[in-house]
């Protein structure tokens, strides 16, 4: 289960980073917001993901 969820943190990271760069492109600054704000949320949960894996490794 945890390799899926690191797999689709991933995705939605570089789902993130296509939306942010198509609102540069377009000049569509809620695009941007969007995936500035996607890219965090999945940094976080990676965060989340990397302490499970500290914890169960113990």
């Amino acid at each position: 289960m945890s390799e899926e969820n690191k797999a689709e943190n991933k995705a939605e990271e570089l789902k993130g980073q296509a939306k942010e760069k198509a609102g540069e492109v377009t000049g569509n600054e809620q695009w941007q917001a969007e995936g500035k704000a996607e890219q965090t949320k999945s940094g976080l949960k990676q965060a989340g993901e990397k302490l499970k894996d500290a914890f169960k490794s113990k």
